[in-house]
């Protein structure tokens, strides 16, 4: 005999008392064969009984296993106990956590299989259909299809829809879980699912038909079936796992096909996994049907717009979701809120239209619209609606594209004051207006910055300019410029740009700025007139005669008063210097160093022409010399002489123009009647330096130093000093560069009675030896050499042999 329900053995002897009898039976068990072995000798014939009957085949008792619920099927409705009980416990095994993998179960005892939930595919991109190509030719621009970029993310998998509170109405049917705890006369803890007949099976209390009621009368639908049998018990009945439902999208869907959704899934839930309607599918028909009839009509704009959701329902098993081609199009575009393609239902007005692109926005213009409409699918007109009641009230047809106008940017009352001001600024244009009623004072007229350079630190100084600059570790060098704070406004032009309404075009009136403020209501205060723009310059934007331009001079070293100073107009050098109150006794006016900002740009700008020059022909010569290139040897040199060309343009290429200007003074006692009559620019500046008392040597010498001056010692003398030129140095290429900032070379020196060392030197000048670029690699001549001997020496020994025959 084949014992077959050991589990539904096991749980009567549990209702019967029988626990350690069924602990040592199944400990007896387990050490033989599935067959029953010989039971202990301390069990009566009741328990034979009870085995017998359980030993059945397949007509007795048998019991079925899905996940964790437990179902008895007998010959009879309700299974009469043969002995009597009192408070009896029945309990099964929980159930399995509601987790994103399903598991299914063999009726044997293997492990649970995992069987990963399916992931939905991808949505693909949603196609432009023709009349959204139709409206991007008309506009120019394209314009979206309203609302189906809800459903753009998609469902992230096929999970069923769990974790989540059972509405109240939730109608029940088989597959559904029904968990039962029950304490008092009864205690149960049961976890029951709807069969196909609708009911569920509590153990002593029957089976209970629950199909088709709604979740908030199934506690009193299963507390009236107990209480029939037991008094004095309390119970509550909550929803485990819900059953699933296969339903149909079918129609214009993104990704039509069969659904296995929750039952507590709607018609929108439906959308969303299905991925919503293509650009040819309506979003404002989609219909539910059930048994051939529709259920519902659902307009998703409706909840787009509204958030309203009353025609959602819940879905069932076999509904079909579908969803028809789409209806009429209109768009609507221009100054409204959301600009796009919409959908029409029930021949909707402009007004409708307008409501549901969420309004005019806030810089439309309320007057008018245009229509471009298709008529009779033959030609195109448009028509223009004005936006009052006859207007909104229009009704539309398929095609419309409604054009809302934006406002003009025009202010019609309005005078403008711009350019170099405090603050640009528009006034309100009035009658009889003035330029002196928009600029009552020249304060007016003071830009920001300026006021800003001059509560810098807290200095009334308004034209020093500080700036820092890291030497070293703990060591910075402070450095103070002196700059105009801002641009300096024109008094003598201003002008208004005035339009023409004859033919539109633009009108200047120049005026007297000074004046016009000065002067109220003189010829030089024009009035003004709606739309004028005032427009104030400076100085830098248009130049005006020299003599009304400020220029400031630096005067620094060995003077007097050294400082900044503000020349009047035409003032020379020579005329300021003596100003000022002179120089001081120590003063050596020979080695002055007089310099411009605009020498020093011109200077930067042809010193950086000669290097790109300089580099061009370094590089057609390197080229040149690459095509005669027959050794390794000539390859290696002409590497290193390309890479020692960029390297000295590099450094070239650092050096920044000084500005310096030559002054031609004389070199014997120069006073400052020897300083030219040079006319002043904005900027310039002279420093005078004290007498030095040393002589400069730098290059290729053995000693580079500054040595003490002496009347009568020549360049010679000096360079003795300095130990003499070394080997690589260049000694036809000398020059000395004088205090005053000419140079002398010793190319320049032909003759001997005028020879270079020759020279006499005064303090501050500076000799120097540079060293020779060009330089001869002997080892290589001389390999080139032997090889010139060698092919000689070849040469004559052929000879010498055809001699001898």
């Amino acid at each position: 005999m084949r014992f077959r329900n050991w589990g539904g053995f096991s749980r009567l002897c549990s209702v019967l008392g029988w626990r350690r009898c069924l602990s040592q039976h199944a400990a007896h068990s387990t050490q033989h064969s599935p067959l029953l072995g010989p039971r202990p000798s301390h069990l009566g014939p009741a328990f034979l009984l009870l085995l017998a009957a359980f030993a059945l085949p397949a007509g007795g008792w048998a019991q079925t296993q899905s996940g964790s619920e437990l179902k008895m099927d007998t010959p009879s409705v309700q299974p009469v106990p043969t002995v009597p009980i009192q408070s009896p416990t029945i309990v099964t095994t929980p159930a399995q956590t509601a987790t994103d993998k399903i598991f299914t179960q063999s009726p044997g005892l293997e492990a649970p299989q995992e069987r990963q939930i399916p992931t939905p595919p991808r949505l693909a991109p949603l196609e432009r259909n023709e009349f959204q190509e139709f409206v991007a030719k008309s506009i120019g621009s394209d314009l979206p299809m309203f609302g189906y970029n809800l459903f753009e993310g998609g469902p992230s998998t096929f999970a069923p829809l769990d974790r989540v509170p059972v509405p109240s109405d939730y109608v029940i049917g088989p597959g559904d879980e029904i968990m039962v705890r029950a304490w008092g006369q009864i205690d149960v803890d049961v976890r029951a699912t709807v069969d196909r007949n609708g009911r569920i099976y509590i153990p002593k209390v029957g089976s209970i038909s629950v199909a088709t009621i709604r979740f908030e009368d199934l506690d009193a639908r299963v507390r009236s079936a107990v209480s029939r049998i037991f008094k004095n018990f309390d119970l509550v009945v909550t929803l485990g796992d819900l059953r699933s439902v296969q339903i149909f999208v079918v129609g214009q869907a993104r990704r039509p096909g069969s659904y296995t959704v929750s039952s507590l899934s709607t018609l929108v839930n439906a959308l969303f996994t299905s991925g919503g309607p293509t650009t040819k599918g309506s979003m404002r028909r989609v219909q539910l049907k059930r048994a051939n009839k529709v259920v519902t009509e659902f307009d998703v704009y409706d909840l787009l717009q509204k958030g309203d959701k009353s025609k959602d329902v819940q879905l069932l098993p076999g509904d079909v979701v579908f969803i028809p081609p789409i209806g009429q199009l209109a768009a609507i575009s221009g100054s409204v809120n959301v600009p796009a393609i919409y959908e029409l239902k029930d021949k909707q007005t402009l007004d409708e239209l307008i409501a549901m692109a969420g309004g005019l926005s806030t810089s439309a213009a309320g007057r008018k619209v245009t229509i471009e409409r298709i008529y009779e699918r033959k030609n195109r007109v448009v028509e223009e609606l004005p936006l009052d009641a006859s207007g909104m009230a229009q009704t539309l047809t398929d095609g419309d594209i409604v054009n809302v106008f934006a406002l003009s940017p025009r202010l019609i009352n309005a005078v403008t004051l711009r350019g170099n001001v405090a603050t640009p600024v528009r006034f309100e244009w009035k009658e009889g207006m003035r330029i002196s009623d928009i600029i009552p004072e020249r304060s007016m007229l003071v830009v920001p910055d300026y006021w800003l350079q001059r509560n810098r630190a807290g200095r009334p100084q308004s034209w020093i300019i500080e700036s820092t600059e890291a030497m070293g570790d703990n060591y910075a060098k402070v450095t103070r410029d002196v700059k105009r704070p801002g641009a300096e406004v024109n008094w003598d032009y201003a002008v208004i740009e005035r339009l023409n309404p004859v033919d539109l075009s633009s009108v200047l009136i120049p005026f007297h700025l000074g004046r016009a403020i000065e002067k109220k209501a003189s010829e030089h205060d024009v009035r003004l007139e709606p739309g004028d723009i005032v427009t104030i310059f400076s100085k830098d934007d248009i130049q005006g005669p020299e003599v009304k331009q400020s220029k400031l001079v630096r005067l620094e070293g060995e003077f007097e008063y050294a400082c900044v100073y503000q020349i009047a107009p035409g003032e020379t050098l020579r005329r300021l210097v003596a100003r000022v109150g002179g120089v001081t006794a120590g003063a050596y006016i020979y080695g002055a160093e007089f310099t411009r900002d605009s020498t020093r740009a011109q200077q930067q700008k042809k010193l950086e022409e000669t290097l790109d020059r300089f580099e061009a022909e370094a590089a057609r010569a390197a080229t040149a010399r690459s095509q005669s290139v027959v050794s390794k040897e000539d390859a290696d040199s002409l590497a290193q002489q390309a890479e020692a060309q960029k390297i000295l343009i590099a450094k070239l290429r650092q050096i920044k123009a000084t500005g310096r200007i030559v002054l031609e003074l004389p070199r014997a006692r120069a006073t400052l009647n020897d300083i030219p009559d040079l006319a002043l620019e904005d900027g310039d500046r002279l420093f005078i330096p004290s007498r030095p008392s040393t002589v400069s040597v730098f290059g290729a010498v053995y000693n580079q130093n500054a040595f003490l001056f002496k009347d009568g010692k020549r360049i010679g003398d000096y360079l003795g000093q300095a130990g003499g030129p070394t080997r690589e140095a260049d000694k036809g290429s000398l020059y000395l560069i004088k205090a005053d900032g000419t140079v002398v070379s010793k190319r320049q020196s032909g003759s001997f009675f005028n020879s270079f060392d020759g020279q006499s030197v005064v303090p501050g000048d500076a000799i120097v030896v540079p060293e020779e670029l060009i330089k001869v690699s002997w080892t290589r001549e001389l390999k080139d050499w032997s090889q010139i001997f060698f092919q000689f020496a070849l040469g004559v020994a052929g000879l010498k042999v055809l001699g001898d025959l």
